[in-house]
């Protein structure tokens, strides 16, 4: 079931699906523009979406807007990422308001108040002044440095969204989310093992290019091989998942392809070009790649002999 991967075409209909989706959390590596992909392969509906590695939960969110599952389960592993989301689901005006402060009061001092935010970030952790790095910080990027203190730079092109902007996104995303969502700083481990065959599970974990080493996310690297083994006994609970993973550009590929042995649909989804072949001109599209587990291909009728549609890489 594994083998070749299937490439999604360009011209899937999920590309013309275009959703007014509120997303509070500018964060590199998002799925934000990948989802109305990797959601055209989900049920129509399952009783809970269960995210171990949120970040910015770009697919609850977008799970949530379409109706597609009853309850959510938020997790990250770096826990000011899940109390910022705790925040935007219980405390949204109060987080709205924070946040305007700090944009308002960094107008025509903006790099010596980032730098200042940053400090008091790491002395305190508040969520609140997370926000306002992200959406101020380079490529919205979550990056720690060896003491543990946040030490991304800040981008002086922007400002960061507007208050208006952004109190528009957080009231959104608290009102897709409010009243049937837990928010969890655990290990996956801990997340996976409480999931059922009624669950769907989507996972975006670190990629193996930064995974062998200690992750800026993360408290400890993420090991690869241990979780190529959850998803094994996954299967054998009968356990629904998709997987983000890696992927290649061209003709050159990231990391180790998951094992025939987890019986897994690998699709590959067109994600634009590079940003390399950007910045020098080059037409190289990067795919990222997508496995279904056996119970999800199941439940949505895929397998190599009915994905009629799609073209073998």
């Amino acid at each position: 079931m594994h083998g070749r991967p299937i490439t999604v075409p360009s011209s899937d209909a999920a590309l013309r699906f275009k959703a007014k989706i509120p997303h509070p959390i500018p964060y590199q590596g998002s799925k934000r523009r990948l989802a109305p992909r990797i959601l055209s392969f989900f049920p129509a509906h399952v009783d809970r979406l269960v995210e171990p590695f949120a970040g910015s939960a770009a697919v609850s969110l977008a799970v949530a807007y379409h109706g597609m599952a009853d309850r959510f389960v938020v997790n990250d592993a770096h826990e000011p990422i899940a109390d910022l989301w705790r925040e935007i689901i219980l405390r949204p005006e109060e987080l709205s308001e924070n946040y305007a402060t700090l944009w308002q009061d960094q107008l025509g001092r903006r790099r010596q108040y980032y730098d200042a935010v940053r400090a008091r970030f790491n002395e305190t952790r508040s969520p609140d002044l997370l926000l306002y790095l992200l959406a101020r910080c380079v490529k919205g990027a979550v990056r720690y440095n060896a003491k543990g203190q946040f030490n991304n730079s800040p981008d002086n092109r922007r400002n960061g969204a507007t208050p208006r902007a952004m109190r528009r996104r957080i009231a959104g995303a608290s009102s897709l989310l409010s009243g049937r969502t837990r928010v969890d700083s655990s290990d996956y481990t801990t997340v996976v093992d409480r999931c059922g065959p009624s669950d769907l599970i989507y996972m975006d974990p670190p990629y193996q290019g930064v995974g062998g080493v200690k992750d800026s996310r993360y408290a400890a690297k993420f090991d690869h091989g241990q979780f190529r083994d959850v998803l094994a006994g996954l299967n054998h609970r009968g356990c629904m998942f998709a997987v983000s993973y890696d992927g290649r550009t061209g003709s050159k590929t990231f990391g180790e392809p998951l094992p025939e042995r987890l019986r897994l649909i690998h699709l590959e989804i067109p994600a634009g070009r590079s940003s390399q072949d950007t910045l020098t001109g080059g037409d190289r599209c990067t795919y990222e790649s997508l496995y279904l587990s056996p119970a999800l291909a199941e439940a949505i009728s895929l397998d190599r002999r009915t994905a009629i549609g799609y073209t073998l890489a």
